[in-house]
């Protein structure tokens, strides 16, 4: 059985790189960093590495990869490891497990701080937050059987995917990450603690807007159980999200979204939200989601047709994907 031990959080990721990007300073503003100076300031690209040093088989290796892989499926650009976002992003989940809370911001004071924000983390560990966007997303169960550690990773990104405002973690522009993960235990059972720091918002996506799922997808979550805040018009748990996304200069609005069961054509209910719809304020203007408002049936093919507008031009995106016999 696994279990949430929080609802996930996307108010810093969604907030901090959308006003970076109408011409904030990188998320939470990265004004409080001492590691960069206005006469030497360090790279955009500082800790970038070519070849992923993350583990073999473990959780870190497995986020990672399974993420990219999703993106490049669906045409949105590989993210890039950066060592200076795993170092802030794993000091996060010790913050973390060691609060027993999941939560995208860190207090003063208690054991394991390292910074408030994902912004004020980079910026500790030398990343230039204050000139490159930062924002991010965190996570964690607990759950019996216990998994392996590359199983508790696969978890951990399910819960990202399947939720309504963390599946911009598919789809949004950007092009580094950090990932970090904690494992503890509670009442004997194992705990995964996860979180990703995403930076460097860039017009990076060919002939978008694009979607994920997309054409041929396979082995989606088919339902998700919750996210905070919670996604309008659903009653407690929803079905696979259809995240669009485009460049940091576009502006995508939805006009309408179908979803429906290609073995019997029964269609399902589906919520549309884009950045003038959105009553969290959290869908930036390059950005949408369409999503069923309950939950999908697993290992089922689906048929999905979105249109609306980008840049007020007219666009439409039909294909089909399957569900796997997965909760978010």
């Amino acid at each position: 059985m696994k279990k949430n031990l929080s609802a996930l959080t996307a108010v810093s990721f969604a907030a901090a790189i959308a006003l970076s990007a109408c011409g904030g300073g990188g998320g939470g503003n990265g004004g409080s960093s001492t590691n960069t100076s206005a006469s030497t300031p360090a790279s955009p690209t500082t800790g970038n590495v070519a070849t992923p040093q993350y583990a073999a088989n473990s959780a870190e290796q497995t986020i990672f990869t399974t993420l990219n892989q999703y993106r490049q499926q669906c045409g949105f650009p590989a993210l890039t490891e950066n060592t200076l976002l795993d170092k802030a992003t794993a000091s996060h989940t010790n913050y973390m497990a060691q609060n027993n809370a999941v939560t995208d911001t860190e207090t003063a004071g208690k054991a394991g701080y390292t910074g408030s924000t994902y912004s004020d983390r980079a910026a500790a560990v030398g990343f230039p937050s204050a000139s490159v966007a930062v924002g991010g997303v965190s996570n964690g169960f607990w759950t019996t059987p216990a998994l392996t550690e590359a199983g508790y990773g696969q978890n951990l990104l399910y819960g990202w995917v399947s939720g309504v405002y963390h599946i911009a973690t598919v789809v949004w522009p950007v092009t580094q990450i950090g990932v970090g993960y904690t494992e503890t235990t509670f009442n004997s059972a194992p705990q995964a603690w996860g979180a990703l720091t995403l930076a460097n918002l860039q017009p990076v996506i060919s002939n978008g807007p694009l979607t994920f799922p997309c054409q041929g997808t396979t082995g989606v979550p088919y339902k998700a159980l919750g996210e905070t805040p919670t996604p309008p018009n659903t009653s407690g748990a929803w079905g696979t999200p259809i995240g669009v996304g485009g460049n940091p200069q576009d502006t995508i609005v939805l006009q309408s979204a179908t979803v429906a069961d290609t073995s019997t054509g029964t269609p399902v209910a589906v919520q549309l939200l884009d950045s003038s719809k959105d009553p969290n304020k959290l869908i930036p203007a390059y950005e949408a989601v369409a999503y069923p408002t309950s939950p999908l049936s697993p290992n089922t093919s689906y048929a999905v047709t979105v249109t609306g507008t980008v840049n007020g031009t007219p666009f439409s995106r039909s294909f089909t994907f399957t569900t796997g016999n997965i909760v978010g």
